[in-house]
């Protein structure tokens, strides 16, 4: 089955509401990537005026879930088991993106990368590398 990118939207606010209150786009995906878009928003932003940490962190895990997503046809029940990030540089205040990347897609374990930088610009603000693991029924 394949998506489009506003089938795809939609899955994202449905899975993870607060995407949909932060309005995270999906800009694109497919074959285990994804590219995601944190508009700026004030209520974002920490004391100094960069985009916040928890900010960046849940941008990163929904474009992984993204990624997740476009090797299985929009079902996946994954769920986040490891999310480890790398602050870079201080992100600009404007819309950060996220490229996100399966490296590794397995039965009950799967491993990837997110790279995320403020729009406009080349050179990544943060580097993420998450697990995830297959959803067990009834636990």
């Amino acid at each position: 089955m394949s998506l489009t990118v506003a089938e795809m939207q939609a899955l994202v606010r449905e899975g993870v509401p607060l995407a949909g209150a932060w309005g995270v786009e999906v800009l694109g995906f497919a074959d285990g990537e994804a590219t995601l878009r944190l508009p700026h928003r004030e209520d974002l932003l920490r004391p100094g005026g960069t985009v916040s940490g928890p900010a960046l962190m849940g941008l990163a895990d929904v474009a992984m879930w993204v990624a997740l997503l476009s090797l299985t046809g929009g079902k996946d029940e994954s769920l986040t088991a490891n999310l480890a990030i790398t602050f870079l540089r201080p992100p600009a205040p404007r819309a950060v993106i996220a490229e996100a990347r399966v490296i590794r897609k397995g039965r009950t374990l799967s491993y990837g990368e997110v790279m995320l930088r403020s729009e406009g610009e080349a050179a990544p603000c943060a580097h993420v590398t998450t697990s995830w693991a297959a959803a067990r029924r009834g636990v």
